[in-house]
């Protein structure tokens, strides 16, 4: 198969597989790592609109990107269309391609608040939101939704025929209700029925376990591209795994041990350099517990971690961790210590 390529609006996305925007999760860091895995698009995450628009400090530090990662975009949330204006006006000065707006966050702190899922119910609000957005910007601008707030009230569908017509430049829909959270299973037919009543990309999420459900997906619905949240956490072959099988029909191996530990070494390096030694420590927490999971003493390896106080130190438990495995593993095991890696 050839790699397709996908427009939204002027940018164009040169692979099906996009990295999910998951806030506190996909970092700069963790952006840099999957699009050197193959991640075509991925996202700043879930930015308030209005704290842009109130200047804070906080929020602004979240928007640093690196031209490696682009094309990328940032997602923003909130409910008034005059905010949302305001926020995108701001955002045209940043290094970004496209904006999204999210639509679908159960989150109390952005649904309770007239923003994320709580806007599948008020649809002519949800559109006066992405036509603010429109005439602000040059930028395309997307909107990420949920099938609809419950069971009885599921809109995904039309509601995507109405964002368009407001001027949304592509729909991401995860295909369950704000009701079911991330429970149950993602009713994919409400994807296809998304791609055949809209003529821009559709974005499909939700239960993409492995590279065979990404495929599944592609062909079962008939979405333009397919994104990856869960299972890319401390997996980023996720991506090139994906992607080797979509292009040559082949499933390429699950990454080493080694290899799992070298790029959790190389994501710390990375937040390192961008937000700092103790900032480092502090998140490198929760991704090396996604990189170990399933790995022989990883549940002391993770121990070890959470006790961490420097990145040298997690660094330390993850060589500690291959010395063990090559004095294990047989003579043409193939492990090799991060200090004769590339």
């Amino acid at each position: 198969m050839e790699r397709a390529q996908t427009r939204i609006g002027h940018v164009e996305v040169d692979a099906p597989v996009v990295l999910a925007p998951m806030s506190g999760i996909t970092d700069i860091a963790s952006r840099l790592i999957a699009k050197s895995f193959g991640a075509a698009l991925v996202y700043i995450p879930l930015i308030s609109a209005k704290a842009l628009c109130l200047g804070s400090r906080k929020t602004f530090d979240l928007l640093i990107s690196d031209a490696a990662e682009r094309p990328v975009g940032v997602q923003i949330f909130g409910g008034e269309p005059d905010i949302i204006a305001r926020a995108v006006e701001i955002l045209n000065s940043h290094p970004i391609d496209l904006i999204d707006i999210n639509m679908g966050c159960p989150v109390p702190k952005v649904a309770g608040h007239a923003g994320g899922a709580s806007l599948l119910r008020t649809p002519k609000l949800a559109c006066e939101i992405v036509a603010a957005a429109v005439g602000s910007t040059n930028k395309p601008v997307t909107v990420k939704l949920r099938a609809g707030w419950d069971e009885s009230t599921i809109n995904a569908p039309e509601l995507a025929q109405m964002l368009e017509k407001a001027g949304a430049s592509a729909i991401a829909l995860h295909p369950r209700t704000k009701a079911q959270g991330f429970a149950g299973k993602a009713d994919w037919s409400l994807i296809t029925l998304t791609k055949k009543n809209v003529n821009i990309p559709v974005i499909g999420s939700g239960d993409v376990h492995s590279p065979n459900d990404a495929r599944q997906m592609l062909e079962e619905t008939g979405c333009d591209l397919v994104m990856i949240a869960r299972a890319a956490q401390g997996n980023p072959w996720a991506f090139s795994r994906t992607l080797t099988l979509l292009e040559r029909n082949e499933l390429a191996p699950e990454p080493s041990q080694s290899e799992r530990l070298h790029t959790m070494v190389r994501h710390c390096t990375l937040l390192v350099k961008y937000e700092g030694e103790r900032t480092a420590a502090l998140k490198m927490r929760k991704h090396a517990a996604w990189y170990v999971k399933g790995m022989k003493n990883a549940a002391k390896a993770r121990e070890k971690i959470n006790r961490s106080k420097t990145v040298g130190e997690i660094i330390d438990v993850c060589q500690a961790m291959v010395g063990e495995w090559h004095e294990s593993c047989s003579s043409d095991g193939g492990w090799k210590c991060f200090a004769t890696t590339d």
